[in-house]
C-alpha cells in the first residue's frame, strides 16, 4: 500500500514539472486542444506569440487563430481531420494574433491517447517563423531577380554546368550566340560546343580539369554554333563548392569576339601594310637615286669605250674595249631595273584587254616553261579594259611565270587566269575600292614562308642559289604595278605553292572577247614549233594590221581558238610535233567553219601531198615567204 502511494506521488510530482516546463517555454506555443478543437491549456509561449491570456483563451475554438480566408476554407476542421488520420499534420501559414496582426507559422498537430487507447484530444505545436520566412523570402527575391538578370544578358553565353560537364541551365545570350534553345542543351556535355580539333585534343576535360585545381579556367579560341558556323569566344569557367567544400558544379561565361579578333586583324594587317609601303617607298628612293647616278657613271664609261677603238687598232686591246662594253650593257641593263623598281622608268599606257594581251604572248609563256611543267589558262569571259604598258606588262607576266618554274624544280602546274573583281578600300594594301582587272599566276611549288613574303618585293632579295637570281624580278613587277597605279599581292604556303596577283584599275567599259579588237583589227592566230619563225610571221602579221595571237603548237592553238571566239585567220606550220597543221587546220574547220586557214611549209607542196592527205583542202604557202606573196593569199583564201 505504501509502495502504491509512493508511485502515485512520484508520478504527480512528474506530470507537474512537465507541466512547469511546457508553460515556462516562451519560443512555442504548446497548447491542448478538445476532440472539438477548443483550447484546454495555455502556455507562455502561446501568449507571447498569440497575445491572448490563459483565461481569454480556454474554452475557445482553436480556429480563431486561423485568417478567414482559412476560416472560410475549413482548414482548421481539415487539419484536425489530417492528424487523427494520419497521425500528425505539420504545415506553414498565416496565423492572426489578438491585435489582428498576422505571423508566419510553423505548426504540428499530434492526436493523444489515453492509456486506454481512447482518442482524448490534441497537442499543438506552433512556432512564429516570421524571420525565417522574411529572410528566405528575401533570398527567394534575389535568387529570382538574379536570375532575370543572367536571363536578360543577351551579349554573355552565361550558364552552369555539373562537376561532368553536362549543361544544367541556359540564358537568352546563350541561346543568341550558340543557336541552341535551353531544351535542346540542358543535359548535354558542354563539349558539343568546342570544335573537332578541341575535341579531339581534350581540351574540355582539360578546362574543367583546369577550373577545379586552379578555381578558374579562362581562354581564347574557336567555338561551334549550332548551324555548324564558327565564332571566336573568351571563355571563363569557375569552380563552384557547396558549403562543405565539395564540388558542386561550374558557372561558365562566354563571349562572341569575333568582330573584336577581326578588327584587331585589320589594325594589324593595316599597320603592316603602311610599314611595308613605308619601307619600300624608302627603298624605292634610295634606289632610284643610286641607280641615275650609275647610269651616269656608265655614260661617261660608255663614252670613253666608243672613243679608244678610233685611238687603237690592237687586236688585243679592242677585244679587251668589246668586253667593256658588254659589261656597260649589262650594268645599264641592271639599272633600268632598278629604275623600274624605283617607279621611274617612263610608261606609254593604253587601252587594253588583258586578256589579248596574254593570249598573243601565251608562246613566250610557254617557252618559258619545260617539258615537266603544264601550262594552263584560264581567262574570264567579259573582261574590264585597263590602260597599262602592254610590253612592260608581258614583262612583268614573264617574270612571274619564270619564278613559278624556278619554285618547281621536279615540274608541276603553272596557271595564268584572268577575272573581274570588286575591291573595298586597302583589302589590298595600297587600292582604292572599286572596280580592278585581277591577273593571277599560281604555281604548285614549294612555297613561302611568312618572313620571305614580307620581303619578296624587295631589290635583290632572292632565296635563289648565288648566281642563279638578281633578286629584281619582283621588284620589278612590284614597281611596274604601283607605276601603273595597280597592286600586287601574295598568296603562299610552304608546300602549297604560290599565287601572284595582279590588279589594274579597270576602265568603265566592258569589252568582250567575242567583240572585234579595240582598233577594229581583224584577228590571226599564227602557230609554229620555230619560236625564230613564229615571232617574225607574227611580225609581218602585225605589220598588216592584224592583232596577233601566237601558239608554238597544236593543242595550244586548240585552246586558244576555244577562248578567243573571234579570230578570223589561222596560219600554221605544217610540219609540228604532236600534231600537224594539216590536223590542227581540220580540226579548227569543224570548230569555226568560216575561219580563213592558211597553211606553210619549207616542203614543196608535192611532197606534203604525198605524205599528207588533205592538206590540199586549205589555201598553202611555201616558206620562205614574202609580205606581198603573204597578203596576197590571204587575200585569195
Amino acid at each position: 500500500m505504501n509502495d502504491m502511494t509512493t508511485s502515485t506521488s512520484q508520478k504527480s510530482t512528474d506530470e507537474n514539472r512537465f507541466q512547469l516546463l511546457v508553460s515556462g517555454i516562451s519560443d512555442y506555443a504548446i497548447y491542448m486542444l478538445s476532440t472539438e478543437g477548443i483550447v484546454t491549456s495555455w502556455n507562455a509561449g502561446a501568449q507571447r506569440f498569440k497575445g491572448y491570456t490563459a483565461d481569454e483563451i480556454i474554452g475557445q475554438h482553436f480556429s480563431r487563430f486561423y485568417t478567414p480566408e482559412d476560416q472560410q476554407t475549413g482548414l482548421p476542421a481539415k487539419a484536425l481531420e489530417t492528424a487523427l488520420r494520419e497521425g500528425k499534420f505539420e504545415a506553414e501559414g498565416w496565423r492572426v494574433r489578438k491585435d489582428g496582426t498576422r505571423f508566419w507559422t510553423s505548426v504540428v498537430i499530434d492526436p493523444i491517447y489515453d492509456t486506454s487507447g481512447q482518442h482524448i484530444g490534441f497537442a499543438k505545436v506552433t512556432r512564429d517563423i516570421t524571420e525565417q520566412r522574411r529572410a528566405q523570402e528575401a533570398l527567394r527575391q534575389s535568387e529570382q531577380r538574379f536570375r532575370m538578370l543572367v536571363q536578360g544578358v543577351t551579349d554573355y553565353a552565361i550558364y552552369m554546368l555539373s562537376p561532368t560537364g553536362e549543361v544544367t541551365n541556359w540564358n537568352a545570350g546563350a541561346e543568341r550566340i550558340k543557336g541552341y534553345s535551353a531544351n535542346e542543351v540542358i543535359g548535354t556535355s558542354f563539349s558539343r560546343f568546342h570544335t573537332p580539333e578541341d575535341q579531339a585534343a581534350g581540351l574540355p576535360a582539360v578546362a574543367l580539369a583546369t577550373a577545379a585545381k586552379e578555381g578558374r579556367f579562362e581562354r581564347e579560341g574557336w567555338r561551334m554554333r549550332k548551324d555548324g558556323s564558327k565564332f571566336w569566344a573568351h571563355v571563363i569557367i569557375d569552380a563552384i563548392y557547396n558549403d562543405d567544400g565539395s564540388l558542386a558544379g561550374f558557372a561558365k561565361i562566354t563571349r562572341d569576339i569575333t568582330e573584336k579578333k577581326n578588327a584587331a586583324e585589320a589594325l594589324e594587317r593595316a599597320n603592316t601594310a603602311l610599314f611595308q609601303s613605308q619601307k619600300m617607298e624608302a627603298i624605292g628612293q634610295l634606289t632610284g637615286g643610286i641607280a641615275h647616278d650609275f647610269n651616269n657613271l656608265l655614260s661617261v664609261i660608255s663614252s670613253g669605250l666608243e672613243v679608244l677603238p678610233l685611238k687603237t687598232q690592237e687586236p688585243g686591246e679592242l677585244k679587251i674595249v668589246e668586253s667593256m662594253k658588254r659589261a656597260v650593257d649589262r650594268g645599264a641593263t641592271l639599272t633600268q631595273q632598278l629604275l623600274s623598281f624605283a617607279r621611274q622608268q617612263p610608261l606609254r599606257p593604253e587601252k587594253y584587254n588583258l586578256n589579248s594581251v596574254i593570249n598573243g604572248f601565251e608562246a613566250v609563256l610557254r617557252r618559258a616553261g619545260n617539258s615537266t611543267i603544264s601550262f594552263n589558262l584560264v581567262l574570264a569571259n567579259g573582261l574590264n579594259s585597263v590602260m597599262v604598258d602592254a610590253p612592260r606588262f608581258e614583262t612583268a607576266l614573264l617574270n612571274l611565270v619564270v619564278n613559278a618554274r624556278d619554285a618547281m624544280p621536279h615540274g608541276g602546274q603553272i596557271s595564268v587566269s584572268t577575272s573581274n573583281v570588286t575591291l573595298s578600300d586597302q583589302q589590298v594594301s595600297g587600292l582604292a575600292a572599286g572596280q580592278y582587272v585581277k591577273v593571277a599566276v599560281s604555281d604548285t611549288g614549294s612555297g613561302m614562308p611568312p618572313e620571305v613574303i614580307s620581303r619578296a618585293f624587295e631589290p635583290f632579295f632572292t632565296t635563289k642559289e648565288v648566281g642563279k637570281g638578281t633578286g629584281l624580278g619582283l621588284s620589278q613587277v612590284y614597281g611596274f604595278m604601283k607605276q601603273s597605279d595597280g597592286g600586287v599581292d601574295v598568296e603562299s604556303r610552304v608546300g602549297h605553292g604560290t599565287t601572284i596577283n595582279l590588279y589594274l584599275p579597270a576602265l568603265d567599259e566592258r569589252s568582250s572577247d567575242a567583240a572585234p579588237s579595240e582598233d577594229g583589227s581583224e584577228k590571226v592566230l599564227v602557230v609554229d614549233d620555230e619560236p625564230d619563225v613564229m615571232e617574225m610571221a607574227a611580225a609581218l602579221f602585225r605589220s598588216i594590221g592584224y592583232e596577233v595571237f601566237t601558239a608554238n603548237n597544236g593543242p595550244a592553238a586548240l585552246e586558244v581558238l576555244e577562248r578567243t571566239n573571234d579570230i578570223s585567220v589561222l596560219f600554221s606550220d605544217v610540219m609540228m610535233p604532236s600534231m600537224s597543221g594539216i590536223e590542227l587546220a581540220k580540226r579548227a574547220r569543224r570548230l569555226r567553219p568560216d575561219m580563213k586557214i592558211l597553211l606553210a611549209s619549207g616542203y614543196p607542196l608535192p611532197a606534203l601531198k604525198a605524205q599528207h592527205s588533205g592538206v590540199d583542202e586549205f589555201a598553202f604557202i611555201n616558206k620562205p615567204y614574202k609580205l606581198a606573196d603573204l597578203a596576197k593569199k590571204l587575200r585569195l583564201s
